[in-house]
């Protein structure tokens, strides 16, 4: 019983313990890949529902707390105040000067 619990093999047991726990992982990861992907074989329009809505809630949950007022946001009189005109001139600016820089780079032109 001493040798079987020597540190050497002891030290080879965590180990082995290590894979094992590594295979379980693997093995959890798998099984729930497979039912995710059975349950769209099953009902791939269902799935597509059941997985839009919960990427909505998971949205929902992540603007909720980062966004102001949503009933103010619902009012056409929201989007035309000044704040507005000017987000939407340095959107569409920025894309400008990204899609600039895209054809600068595929025609290999430099900018000083």
């Amino acid at each position: 019983m001493r040798s079987f619990l020597s540190p050497q093999n002891t030290h080879e047991l965590e180990e082995l313990d290590g894979k094992i726990l590594q295979y379980i992982d693997s093995i959890n990861q798998l099984k729930q890949s497979r039912e995710f992907y059975l349950s769209f074989a099953d009902d791939p329009q269902g799935f597509i529902c059941k997985w839009l809505a919960s990427q909505s809630r998971d949205l929902k949950m992540i603007t909720d707390s980062t966004t102001g007022n949503a009933e103010e946001e619902r009012r056409a009189e929201y989007y035309t105040e000044q704040w507005s005109y000017e987000a939407v001139s340095r959107y569409f600016y920025n894309k400008v000067q990204q899609k600039r820089a895209e054809l600068e780079q595929a025609l290999g032109i430099r900018n000083p």
